[in-house]
């Protein structure tokens, strides 16, 4: 057994890395226009479609980081990742990843959508040092109509995530952590 669990971290590590190694390009690939890629772009109008309530995070949060499409999946162990794009008060100021390991039942794979607000200048510079993570705690709101009503931030951070596809089951425990390059 102990031979099949380091078959499978191996096997999830590789997967994780050639996606990395696929998307190493620029998210957007424009040369970073201030208003982001198209990608994001339409995250953002995907985000709220489905809830216009969303709306005042946009308008009144310091920063905001949008990851397009983060693909997860697991077998055991799984993991995540994602690269996306940071705002500071709507203009385009760097990129990011998300990365993501998790340990527990889970079987499948899903692709979602993650905006990550942040209410704070003091927040938004504690992302953009590269060094972030959301710990096992943190939780996220899933975006369906009016689910922002009753979302608040925790710690100046508030974050949303919108499923893309795929199918997981999940009952585990791990946490995200996220890079940061200026643009």
């Amino acid at each position: 057994m102990n031979q099949h669990c380091r078959y499978v971290v191996t096997l999830l590590f590789f997967s994780v890395s050639v996606a990395a190694a696929w998307d190493a390009r620029t998210p957007g690939g424009d040369g970073g226009a201030a208003s982001g890629s198209s990608d994001v772009r339409a995250t953002i109008d995907a985000f709220l479609n489905k809830d216009p309530s969303l709306q005042a995070f946009f308008d009144q949060a310091y920063g905001f980081a949008v990851f397009p499409g983060v693909g997860k999946g697991g077998f055991g162990i799984g993991g995540a990742y994602g690269r996306g794009e940071v705002f500071e008060q709507g203009k385009l100021i760097g990129y990011s990843s998300l990365t993501q390991l998790t340990i527990g039942f889970q079987l499948g794979g899903q692709k979602y959508s993650e905006v990550i607000f942040f209410r704070t200048r003091a927040a938004l510079e504690d992302f953009t040092r590269g060094n972030f993570e959301f710990s096992a705690q943190a939780s996220a709101v899933a975006v369906t109509a009016g689910a922002s009503t009753d979302a608040d931030y925790h710690h100046d951070v508030a974050v949303f995530t919108m499923a893309r596809g795929g199918l997981m089951y999940e009952a585990s425990i791990g946490g995200q952590k996220f890079s940061y390059r200026p643009k």
